[in-house]
């Protein structure tokens, strides 16, 4: 499809009549599209939805003749009007729209808006279904670019294999402790990297961390994947937290794991998903340092700043508090005041 073709939008009166014009005239639906600038399947659809359908007795033979404006562009009217959801109830509450709008924009996604929503008591609420469903009509489709896939409609993504990497001293993930595996106790991280676009040309990547309970992340730039830069940034990130392990994938760039004052574990082979906790936190890095891009352009102010909103985000299996908050209630920084940006404390 051409890019200056929309993939989708709702067609209006003016639309109609047009359409209804062309159609008398005979030209095909493909250049009638291009003409309305929409899509093809958007005019296949609105003459079927919308055209004058006759009875068996009055059916006539020109199908061109079917379609008229006025009663599609007030069957559309009647649809929209009656469906069971178009995101009304959303429009007409004012203080609710602002409320999901301005979390958007603090990259919250719709489950952790709807739970934050619940858990502070809010005198009004949407479901995350609700507010789904809302960013997918007319009304909340300008904001559908802050959600973190960017996306009208959810798109099923593929797991990236890893490569087997020999690491020496290798302690294999069954051997962590059952506190680690099952979630119940505070201090065990998880560590992975990120590399810029193989088309930049460029050797910079991000060293990422995250605590495996209270999802805290924390993240440094680093200038290429050798051992040793990725091994000083895990140290420095972990000097100031309370941490008893670190889990790893078998990439060459953990074989410096001997030099942390923490046990290391590593993951069965092409088995990322048990380190599930950095792969979401990287994921939701991918939101502000999109796949591609020369991680580079990016300053240390820039990632501090991107770790900190992710850090104020509420998050569902948190019971809809922040990492932050829960890094700070059980006392996980090894100094007691930490300097945290104002968008670190919720604000």
């Amino acid at each position: 499809m051409p890019k200056h073709i929309p993939r989708y939008r709702h067609l209006n009166q003016k639309d109609r009549d047009r359409l209804q014009a062309l159609r008398d005239e005979g030209v095909k639906q493909k250049e009638i599209a291009k003409i309305l600038g929409v899509d093809p399947g958007t005019i296949s659809r609105e003459i079927a939805r919308n055209r004058r359908k006759y009875r068996k007795k009055k059916r006539v033979k020109n199908r061109n003749a079917r379609y008229e404006a006025g009663t599609a562009d007030h069957k559309a009217y009647v649809r929209r009007k009656y469906a069971k959801y178009q995101g009304m109830r959303i429009v007409e509450n004012k203080p609710l729209r602002r409320y999901i709008v301005k979390k958007l924009k603090k990259h919250w996604g719709p489950d952790e808006i709807a739970g934050r929503m619940k858990r502070d008591r809010e005198p009004f609420f949407a479901s995350k279904t609700a507010i789904y469903a809302w960013l997918r009509t007319v009304h909340g489709q300008r904001w559908c670019p802050y959600l973190y896939s960017k996306r009208y409609y959810a798109r099923r993504r593929k797991g990236k294999a890893q490569k087997r990497q020999l690491i020496p001293h290798r302690i294999g993930i069954e051997e962590r402790p059952l506190g680690a595996t099952n979630r119940t106790r505070y201090g065990h991280y998880e560590g992975d990297t990120m590399v810029s676009g193989k088309k930049t040309g460029s050797k910079a990547a991000l060293s990422v961390i995250s605590e495996r309970k209270a999802k805290f992340i924390d993240a440094r730039k680093i200038p290429n994947m050798k051992p040793r830069s990725h091994g000083t940034a895990v140290r420095e990130m972990i000097e100031s937290k309370k941490i008893l392990s670190m889990t790893y994938d078998n990439g060459i760039e953990n074989t410096t794991h001997g030099n942390l004052t923490i046990p290391a574990f590593f993951c069965d082979p092409y088995s990322s998903w048990q380190k599930g906790g950095v792969e979401n936190g990287i994921r939701m890095i991918r939101r502000f340092i999109p796949k591609g891009v020369d991680i580079d352009r990016y300053s240390d102010d820039d990632i501090k700043r991107i770790i900190d909103i992710l850090n104020a985000k509420p998050r569902k299996s948190l019971d809809y508090q922040t990492p932050y908050e829960i890094m700070v209630e059980h006392n996980l920084f090894k100094n007691k005041k930490i300097p945290v940006g104002e968008i670190a404390l919720g604000g």
